[in-house]
């Protein structure tokens, strides 16, 4: 397959050019390759340890979530040196997707996480994340947080035993909980958050359920690669690089 006409796919249906988000996110092609993909490598982050990976498994294309221009404008030396050069001499192309995958319908981080959690129908949540009524006890909720996410939930229990109302941000959305209850929900799901965030949850009677920004994270790159695969043929493979957090 030709990169251009993969990108051209992709910016379509992530409506890259659309939607709005962080000035260094630099959403869609991020480095470029000699416009040929055989095979695609999917991953959280565009770190180091994960183009080493993509190359070793001969990908021509690492599809991420966090790209390579999260710190702006800066030297090439050092990592990013580092990163440019294995990626450039293996012809491999890197595609970032941040606030666009997070709130895609279908191939969104948020969409496939509420799937994953047997949930129905959801409606639109601060924006970029999903909101469901539901009817489980907070436990029954934790157990299938953790399934989904293959690890530890942390909970600061400030709501109810029975969740009716649950709003999920995946990443980093902690700071938002104050938002979340404005909303009306009774349980709010994300991956991480700031430390105050425990008290105000307590203090707003609200349900905080920290799943890991990297675990809530991994569903949208798996179902690009999968959507790939399913359109062009292409193999994929995931690279797993967890940072615990």
């Amino acid at each position: 397959m030709k990169l251009t006409e993969i990108v051209a796919y992709l910016d379509a249906e992530l409506r890259t050019a659309e939607i709005q988000d962080y000035p260094n996110a630099h959403n869609g092609l991020q480095l470029e390759n000699g416009d040929s993909v055989t095979r695609v490598a999917c991953a959280v982050d565009a770190c180091e340890a994960v183009i080493d990976a993509a190359c070793e498994a001969r990908a021509d294309l690492l599809i991420v979530h966090h790209g390579l221009l999260w710190a702006g404008a800066q030297r090439i030396e050092g990592a990013h040196y580092r990163k440019l050069k294995r990626a450039i001499d293996a012809g491999l192309a890197i595609y970032s997707s941040h606030l666009p995958l997070d709130r895609h319908p279908r191939l969104g981080n948020n969409a496939l996480l509420a799937k994953a959690l047997g949930v129905g129908k959801t409606a639109s949540f601060l924006e970029i994340g999903v909101e469901a009524r539901v009817n489980l006890t907070l436990s029954v909720l934790i157990d299938r947080v953790e399934r989904a996410v293959g690890g530890p939930a942390h909970l600061a229990p400030g709501g109810p035993e029975r969740v009716r109302r649950l709003g999920i941000v995946t990443g980093g959305a902690g700071g938002e909980i104050a938002k979340a209850a404005d909303a009306g929900v009774d349980t709010f799901l994300t991956g991480e958050g700031p430390h105050w965030s425990y008290t105000a949850a307590e203090e707003l009677g609200v349900n905080l359920i920290y799943a890991g920004h990297y675990a809530t994270e991994t569903f949208g790159v798996k179902a690009l690669g999968a959507e790939l695969e399913k359109k062009f043929g292409l193999p994929w493979v995931f690279v797993d690089h967890p940072s615990g957090l």
